[in-house]
């Protein structure tokens, strides 16, 4: 089913020629009763009959709104033309808003790709494109676009973690243009038979279910303090290999192995330390 753009008359020319050619049968018959002629009688209440019968054909047209018109069941075509237009009085008129419009979808609790249940809700935003395509090729469009779309939020939630655990691996959480893309995408193949576009998608709620959220966010908290502890590990070492190259180089002091040992413990404690060290002054030897 494919949309075919078909032609309307202007309204209200037709209005005003019906009204006018139900005025002039009008005056017709009611001549007809006074000179008691039976023929224009007849004609006159005819054409008044007419004339205000195929004032049925007219209909209103918005902007951005599409009439799909049919004949006892067959598809005839749509009309586009905004204002008051006129068709056949047979022709059935559904008319189908082609505004765009958004709606968030309900908080929907799936399994990420890596088992563990999270609460998930996107905003999508999509417009109908081809009116004959949403009126014939599904029974409700709007219904379909709002079931297509959780099962396609569903299907994309369990494709990904919701944490990022590898490097260049994409996660619900911090990849959100790469997954709004992916949602589009899957949203516009589900859509596109109903004659409707997706423009955009995005997610607009995301978080651990309630029974674990609080062991995730254990979880999350103690990567980032493993995360901080390497990097300050490998900072102090960093610093304590300058320390021993300088005192080297200047030959600022000899040391021997257990000297530099003793020394690199003593920095590591320093600059690994979570509190600030207390010094301790030495009066004597190192022994």
């Amino acid at each position: 089913m494919k949309e075919k753009v078909v032609r309307s008359l202007p309204g209200v020319p037709m209005l005003l020629a019906l009204l006018a050619a139900a005025l002039v049968c009008g005056w017709l018959a009611l001549s007809g009763i006074a000179g008691k002629h039976i023929v224009m009688v007849i004609v006159g209440a005819l054409g008044v009959l007419v004339a205000l019968s195929m004032m049925g054909g007219l209909y209103m047209v918005e902007p951005n709104q599409a009439a799909v018109l049919s004949l006892f069941g067959k598809y005839i075509g749509t009309v586009k033309d905004n204002g008051l237009r006129w068709n056949n009085i047979f022709f059935a008129k559904r008319k189908v808003s082609m505004r765009v419009r958004n709606f968030e979808s309900g908080k929907l609790k799936v399994n990420e790709l890596d088992g563990s249940p999270i609460e998930i809700a996107a905003v999508i935003v999509w417009q109908v494109v081809d009116a004959s395509e949403a009126v014939y090729n599904v029974d409700d469009y709007e219904s379909f676009v709002h079931i297509q779309s959780e099962a396609a939020l569903r299907s994309m939630a369990t494709s990904y973690p919701y944490d990022q655990h590898e490097p260049g691996q994409l996660a619900l959480r911090s990849h959100a243009a790469e997954i709004s893309e992916h949602l589009q995408k899957e949203l516009a193949e589900r859509l596109n038979d109903a004659g409707v576009a997706v423009i955009d998608a995005r997610i607009s709620h995301l978080a651990y279910a309630p029974e674990i959220a609080q062991a995730m966010l254990q979880r999350q908290q103690a990567n980032a303090i493993i995360a901080a502890r390497t990097r300050i590990v490998a900072g102090a070492v960093g610093m304590v290999e300058m320390a021993l190259a300088e005192l080297q180089k200047n030959g600022v002091v000899q040391l021997d192995e257990e000297r530099k040992a003793a020394m690199v413990s003593n920095l590591l404690v320093v600059l690994c330390g979570e509190r600030s060290t207390q010094p301790i002054v030495n009066a004597g030897t190192l022994y």
